[in-house]
Parts: C-alpha cells; sequence; structure tokens
C-alpha cells in the first residue's frame, strides 16, 4: 500500500499536507495573499488569447476547416505554411486556454489534411495526386515538414487519449522506422534517411528540380512575401513565376542523409510519449547516436550531408560541410538577385539531440551540441566592440568551388538562443556564462523583479496588434497564399511559457517541450492552469525549482496538480513550504487553494529521471 501523508497544519502560513485519493501528496494552501499583479495579467492573457483566436478561426476558417486561402505546393508558400499558421494553439490550450481553440486547430488540422489532398499539379510530380498520401507529406525536407507539425506535435500535451491522434503518431513514426513498405525512408544497417527530401512516399533518391520547391503557378495576384517588390502590394504570381524558379535553382542536391532530418525524431519521441513501447525509443536513440559519432569525426562539426554509405560527407568526395541547407550553402538567390548564406545547422539538431536527452537522460547529447558551438566561438571575431561569429564553413567564393574549406562569413548571430537552450538543459553555470542575463533569464538571475509583468504585457499588446491586423486586412482568399496569413496568427505564449513553466524555445520554433514544470486542472480533466490560478517560476536550479502559485479567487477554491516537467520526465524528490519539507517522490503534486491563497513552494527535483510519458495524471 502507498504510504499516506500525515494531516499537518503550520501556523503562521496555515499550510497542511493531506493525502490524495490517487496516493500523491497533496499540499493545501490557506494563506491569505493579495493578488499579485503578475497573476491577473496571466489570466487576462490566457483570455485574450483564446478571444483572438476564436476571432481568428471565425474569419479564416470555414466550416469544413479549411483556411480560406489559395492553395498551392511549394516550400515558399505551400502547405505547411498554411496549417503552421496555427503552430502554438495547442500549446495555448496546453497552457490553460480556452476549449474552443483546441477544437478549433483540430477542426482546421482535419480541414488542411483534406483541403491540400484535393491540390493537383502538372509540372510538379509530388503533389500531381495531392500533396499529403497516408495524411503525411508526399515528400520535403524537415526545415518545411516540421514547421507544418510545430501544433500537432503538441497536441499530445492536451489530447493524449484521442484514438486518431495516437494512430497519426504511430503511422507517421513508422514511416522512418521502415514499417511503412511504400515509404522506406530509413537504412537501419547504415542509420540514416536516406534523402533531405522524405515523406509519406519515401526518399527522393534524384536530383530534386525548381518545381519540387516551387510547385506549379496560379493566376491571380498575391503577397509574395520571399520578393522584395511584393512588400505591402499585390504581385501578379505568373508574372513573377520565374523569379521564384530562380529563387531554388542552386537546391537541388538531395540524395544522402542531412542534418534536417534529425527533426523527424520529433515522431519516434511523440509515439513513445502516447504509448510506451520501446521500438520509438530505441529508434530515437539509435538515429541521434549515429548522428553523436558523424559529428565527433569532423571534429565536432554537425555535418550537413551523409552519404549513402554512411560517411560525413559521403555525396561530396568526403566534404561533410557541402549540402542543401549546409556550412557551405552560398547561393545566388535568383529571386532577390544577391548571393545569400543559408546554412541551417542548427534547425533541427537541436530537437534531435534534445530529444535523445529527454528519452535518457544522457547530458552527452547537450554536449555535442555544446561543442560545437565552442568551435565557433573559437573562431571569434571582435570589432568595434561587437563579437562576430563565422557563420559558414567552406569557400567563400561559392558553394560549387572545390578549393580547402575555411571559415567565412563572420556575423553577430551569437546563437543567444541555443546557448541558452544548452544552458536549461545543461544547468551547469558554465554554460550560463556566453547567455546575457537580460529578460527572462535575467530575472531567473535576481537581476529584474519586473520583468513578468513587463513581459506579459508586452504579449498582450502582440495579441492587440495582431488583432487590429485582422481587422484591417484588406485581402480576400483569392488574393492570399499560404505564408500570408502566418503573420497574423494572434496567439503570444512566449510570456506564459517561459513565466509558469519555467520552459524556453527558440525564436517561437518549439519542437518539444522543455520546461521544468506543467499543469493540469482535475476539476475539468483538462491540461494547463485552472480558472484564477496563477503560476510563477521564480527561480531555477540544478536540482531545485521555485514556483509561487496564487488563487486570484477571493470566493471559490481551486485545485491544481503541478508536474515536474513538460512530459513528466522530471521527479519531485520533496517540496518545502513555510519552512517544512515533505516528500513527494514522484512526477506529481496536488495543490488545493483556499480562496484568495497563495504561497511560495521549493521543490528539489531529479532533472530527466522517468521516461516521458503524455498521460494525465488521473489516468496513471
Amino acid at each position: 500500500m502507498p504510504r499516506k501523508l500525515p494531516h499537518l497544519c503550520l501556523l503562521p502560513f496555515a499550510l497542511c499536507l493531506l493525502p490524495c485519493l490517487s496516493a500523491q501528496p497533496t499540499v493545501t494552501i490557506t494563506t491569505p495573499v493579495p493578488p499579485p499583479h503578475w497573476a491577473l495579467l496571466e489570466q487576462q492573457l490566457l483570455r485574450a488569447n483564446s478571444q483572438a483566436c476564436d476571432r481568428f478561426a471565425a474569419k479564416y476558417l470555414d466550416e469544413r476547416g479549411y483556411l480560406l486561402h489559395t492553395i498551392r505546393w511549394g516550400t515558399l508558400d505551400g502547405p505547411d505554411d498554411a496549417i503552421e499558421t496555427f503552430f502554438n494553439w495547442t500549446l495555448l490550450h496546453a497552457l490553460g486556454g480556452s476549449d474552443s481553440v483546441l477544437q478549433a486547430y483540430k477542426k482546421a488540422q482535419e480541414g488542411h489534411w483534406r483541403q491540400y489532398g484535393e491540390l493537383r499539379t502538372t509540372l510538379t510530380e509530388l503533389a500531381k495526386n495531392g500533396a499529403y498520401y497516408k495524411e503525411f507529406i508526399t515528400q520535403s525536407d524537415w526545415f518545411h515538414t516540421g514547421e507544418g507539425m510545430r501544433a500537432f506535435f503538441l497536441l499530445g500535451l492536451s489530447d493524449p487519449n484521442n484514438a486518431h491522434y495516437r494512430t497519426r503518431m504511430r503511422r507517421f513514426a513508422g514511416m522512418y522506422m521502415n514499417e511503412d513498405p511504400e515509404a522506406p525512408n530509413y537504412d537501419p544497417a547504415r542509420k540514416l534517411i536516406k534523402s533531405i527530401w522524405n515523406g509519406s512516399k519515401g526518399p527522393m533518391l534524384r536530383k530534386a528540380t525548381v518545381y519540387d520547391w516551387v510547385g506549379d503557378p496560379v493566376p491571380g495576384s498575391f503577397h509574395l512575401l520571399h520578393n522584395a517588390a511584393g512588400l505591402g502590394k499585390l504581385l501578379d504570381l505568373k508574372t513573377y513565376y520565374p523569379k521564384m524558379l530562380a529563387h531554388c535553382t542552386e537546391y537541388l542536391d538531395s540524395v544522402g542523409d542531412n542534418s534536417l532530418n534529425l527533426a523527424a525524431t520529433n515522431l519516434g519521441l511523440g509515439a513513445f510519449g502516447l504509448t510506451g513501447d520501446a521500438k520509438y525509443k530505441n529508434w530515437v536513440v539509435e538515429y541521434v547516436n549515429a548522428w553523436k559519432e558523424r559529428t565527433a569525426a569532423t571534429g565536432g562539426n554537425i555535418p550537413s550531408n551523409v552519404g549513402l554509405d554512411g560517411t560525413p560527407g559521403g555525396e561530396y568526395k568526403g566534404q561533410w560541410w557541402k549540402g542543401t541547407y549546409g556550412w557551405n550553402f552560398t547561393i545566388l538567390d535568383g529571386e532577390i538577385e544577391r548571393i545569400v548564406h543559408r546554412n541551417y545547422f542548427t534547425a533541427a539538431s537541436w530537437a534531435g539531440f534534445g530529444n535523445a536527452l529527454m528519452l535518457t537522460g544522457d547530458q552527452s547529447y547537450v554536449g555535442v551540441l555544446r561543442r560545437q558551438l565552442d568551435n565557433l566561438y573559437a573562431q571569434k571575431k571582435v570589432e568595434n566592440g561587437r563579437t562576430l561569429l563565422p557563420q559558414m564553413y567552406g569557400d567563400p567564393r561559392g558553394y560549387k568551388y572545390d578549393g580547402p574549406p575555411s571559415w567565412y562569413q563572420w556575423g553577430p548571430n551569437l546563437h543567444t538562443d541555443r546557448l541558452t537552450e544548452i544552458y536549461l538543459w545543461s544547468m551547469n553555470r558554465q554554460d550560463l556564462d556566453r547567455v546575457p542575463k537580460t529578460n527572462w533569464i535575467g530575472y531567473l538571475e535576481g537581476q529584474d523583479a519586473e520583468y513578468p509583468v513587463k513581459a506579459l504585457q508586452s504579449d498582450l499588446g502582440q495579441v492587440r496588434r495582431k488583432m487590429e491586423q485582422i481587422r484591417n486586412d484588406p485581402t480576400s482568399p483569392d488574393t492570399r497564399l499560404a505564408d500570408y496569413l502566418l503573420g497574423f496568427n494572434p496567439a503570444a505564449t512566449d510570456a506564459l511559457v517561459n513565466l509558469t513553466l519555467g520552459g524556453y524555445f527558440a525564436n517561437g520554433k518549439i519542437w518539444t517541450l522543455h520546461s521544468r514544470f506543467r499543469y493540469f486542472d482535475p476539476v475539468r480533466r483538462r491540461a494547463g492552469l485552472p480558472q484564477d490560478v496563477g503560476a510563477l517560476v521564480e527561480k531555477l536550479e540544478a536540482n531545485s525549482a521555485t514556483l509561487t502559485l496564487v488563487n486570484t479567487n477571493p470566493v471559490e477554491p481551486r485545485t491544481v496538480i503541478v508536474q515536474a516537467g513538460g512530459y513528466s520526465e522530471h521527479h519531485f524528490d520533496s517540496v518545502t513550504a513555510a519552512g517544512q519539507t515533505t516528500a513527494v517522490n514522484g512526477p506529481h503534486l496536488t495543490v488545493r487553494l483556499n480562496p484568495g491563497a497563495g504561497s511560495r513552494l521549493v521543490f528539489q527535483m531529479t532533472r530527466y529521471k522517468n521516461p516521458p510519458n503524455l498521460t494525465h495524471p488521473w489516468d496513471r
């Protein structure tokens, strides 16, 4: 029988520890506190976000869930952009947003598959019978595939018992584990995904075409956001179509593994979190370990291509820095008629190694990312007081040159977001040295007590501005392409993720929710903060975290379940409040808040102790 905790009453804080029906420790907080400004702003932001998303859905979705725009295949303004419009709506619900937000996303996702299933192309082989097959993109690169799946990946936070979702996640993961004979994307012998282009139709084992990237032309005038001439005005697409093709003339090398494919591990992590089936974990670890070995073989630099023979640079005579979106991807973008440098080495590698950390707790995966940035900082230059890092490796004269490689294209991108992730995953104070002590990190370091209020007010301002955009939008469906509405998504979740969860993601590109806490409402039996409950993460350390919980309702009590980590991957060892320390020894704690009550709780934690699990607490 599980040990029941004794009833304790502590004065003057009147904090009581009680057993709960699920044998989880329960803390009852009775100490009255004035409702903090930050707690009221959190609730206001959740309400405003939810209302704004409802308005967006009412204006831009039809009754079928179709996004009201002109559909096309392509990576510039195609299917991934259309559904990416809702990228953080499932996250918003998991934070405490309204159920209507979750329902609107589901309607949009189901409608999206149907809408783009109706697409037909003639120049573009990939979409001649629709953009999706078995509800998964036919073939694309994971920079774009992943963008389009961001909300889908996080749906499990709110809806893990959804039978369709579980089936789809398993099916999609199976496409990268050779469980689908029509999608032989993975080589289990060499532990690689065979092409940068992959999906439900398998790997592309030929050179891509510009039509694969750009799609067919469609009649009409649109805001062509990738073309500088299109800023603020409508352009005839057929007139500018040759320029669109010119955007991608050097994107054609496709065969072999690419670091962008590490994003496919999100499918394995999701399937494992839903089912607990070890095969998904084993595949992610196997694949990421292969990339770990390849990175070690190239001096700690994550290679941007791996040949079908399994060797770094195997498609380019050993030149691991080459390949589409690689270290040496310096090209002429014919759409804007200038040389550009598009090295996306962080885009999916952080996701992949972070997923392996989540599944295993092995900090050596963070070490791979740390060493990569160490290599860049070893080449830094300081000019006029500014630190500059090389953004590229290979030959500065261009992608097609086969001369000796070197670092080039120094710039001010210090990869601050990625360094922040490394620190939060490792909690090694040495990793913090390169991270600016400003904004949220500064607040956690005790340097800006007013930051929570300022951040929440800023996100409320963002919602207001987006709603103003929506009200004043002059376009109609026949003048919108898929990427146009990306900038209209009103959901602002950054501050809520930081302040309530102790989580972080870089530039909104959230793949996996790495956080110290998550919350559930046991009364309504759903994910997210209960109504009237405010949560503020005040301090994070390697083995502890400080959290304040408040019930701003002076009339009604509230109950919240606090979880250790977004996927219960962490473990609460104990909780201390009012000088009383009580063992928790699990990933959940139930907190009962009397009307108008609040308290600070200090948790002793073991991070990454538990296997990721998306099951809600009452279903365990």
